[in-house]
């Protein structure tokens, strides 16, 4: 998992979140940077029964926060997520037509290198874990999509 900070530089660089069960997030700001929370259509959770550990499950989680408007949250994107809005923002930052782009993971001693491709442009970004690798070169195509429409 990515940590918060990258999480919210790639909030702010444009990563759109169409939510999804099972989806990973964070509230900051609220006293509650070092949680993780996520989507989900059921409550269950661990606890000790006659002494023995179990899997809960109940209708309805009894929390203080009622609720928290969704600019207030930032997504926690997995490898996978991370890996499919990079691959598609590669492809839409192409200016070949067809649109064209490439991305490869490998592992380095000191963690994990994700290169991109866009065009004839080749870039390389290196990160302790495969997701920070894949959120450093999506957060590198955002800032360069919004240089190119000014933002």
């Amino acid at each position: 998992m990515i940590s918060l900070a990258l999480a919210v530089e790639l909030k702010q660089a444009g990563l759109v979140w169409r939510t999804s069960t099972h989806d990973f997030f964070a509230i900051p700001d609220h006293d509650m940077d070092d949680r993780v929370f996520v989507l989900a259509d059921m409550v269950a959770f661990t606890e000790l029964v006659q002494g023995w550990p179990a899997v809960a499950f109940h209708g309805a989680a009894e929390w203080a926060l009622d609720y928290v408007f969704s600019n207030e949250i930032v997504w926690l994107p997995t490898e996978e997520q991370l890996r499919e809005a990079l691959m598609d923002t590669i492809i839409k930052a192409s200016k070949v037509m067809p649109p064209e782009g490439s991305l490869g993971l490998t592992s380095t001693p000191g963690g994990y290198q994700c290169a991109i491709a866009i065009d004839s442009q080749h870039l390389l970004f290196k990160g302790p874990t495969a997701p920070e690798a894949y959120a450093a070169a999506l957060l590198y195509v955002l800032r360069q999509r919004n240089r190119a429409n000014g933002v």
